[in-house]
């Protein structure tokens, strides 16, 4: 087991890793919208997906993967009517369609309208 540490993805905000690596497949954490430059959380549903999708893609990139390599993701809304404007962007990032779960939560770290987790393949 390898574990995965980039900081161009925000850093953990408790007791857990960014990602592991077991067997050539890469388990990232829940990744919130977090600029890891700055620290700031953009407002509205795509800025945030947005981000969250870039600070998967770090994890990935820093493991060895990439977008493409992902076969499952889990997505966490704070909001169901959010729907149609996540998919939206989450669709320029996974362009290869891994499989995925999308549930709304009651509440998310820090206020944030969306979470990002995936499993991907190097």
């Amino acid at each position: 087991m390898n574990i995965i540490a980039t900081e161009k993805a925000p850093g953990a905000i408790g007791p857990y890793s960014q990602a592991y690596e077991v067997n050539g497949v890469i388990y990232t954490s829940g990744q919130i919208p977090v600029d890891p430059a700055t620290g700031n959380i953009a407002e509205g549903i795509a800025a945030q997906a947005e981000q969250s999708c870039k600070n998967v893609g770090a994890i990935l990139e820093a493991a060895g993967s990439g977008y493409d390599k992902v076969v499952k993701t889990t997505c966490f809304l704070a909001e169901i009517a959010d729907f149609a404007a996540f998919n939206e962007v989450y669709a320029k990032y996974f362009t290869s369609k891994p499989a995925r779960s999308c549930v709304a939560v009651k509440d998310l770290p820090k206020g944030v309208l969306c979470e990002v987790e995936a499993i991907a393949v190097k």
